[in-house]
């Protein structure tokens, strides 16, 4: 039996269990077992993910042991059962590496968005064709996919400390 789902998403919403990038690469949800291909690409890409969400989120923790990165995709994977909120990893089809990942939240600063979204790609692929082609892919996707009418894009529309100075939802 599945959790109940949270008021930002309706009732009846199904979340996408894969996308399609048109460089050949997919997202699909992620979970505990994920964990060997999270803990390298998490960690391989550290200095510049703090720099990203080390304010606003704490993470990636400096010593994260496999075992804290396995219990966080534990609960991302219980959220996203719940339709709380959703991680998704970025593969290419044999699913050897985690290339990056992608968070659909429901907003918790002030305004109007009825989403959170960001996502980040492995220090290798920053500035290549694969993070230009998830760039240009999440805005469609979340447009065609999810039934959100104004997703925040967070590192995108708004750099992460104007995000992180915005006033809490009431």
């Amino acid at each position: 039996m599945s959790a109940p789902s949270s008021t930002w998403l309706p009732d009846d919403f199904a979340h996408p269990l894969r996308a399609d990038l048109p460089t050949g690469q997919h997202l699909r949800p992620m979970g505990p077992a994920d964990t060997e291909i999270d803990f390298p690409a998490v960690m391989g890409s550290r200095e510049r993910l703090w720099t990203m969400y080390g304010q606003a989120w704490g993470w990636p923790p400096a010593h994260m042991t496999p075992e804290q990165d396995r219990e966080d995709l534990a609960h991302h994977e219980r959220e996203i059962e719940a339709h709380e909120s959703f991680l998704y990893g970025l593969f290419e089809e044999d699913e050897a590496e985690l290339l990056g990942c992608l968070y659909v939240d429901p907003p918790t600063k002030a305004g109007d968005a009825d989403a959170e979204v960001s996502w980040w790609v492995v220090d290798r692929l920053v500035g290549s064709e694969v993070e230009a082609a998830l760039d240009a892919f999440v805005p469609r996707w979340l447009a065609a996919d999810w039934p959100l009418r104004a997703p925040r894009l967070v590192g995108r529309d708004l750099t992460w400390a104007e995000w992180v100075a915005l006033p809490d939802r009431d």
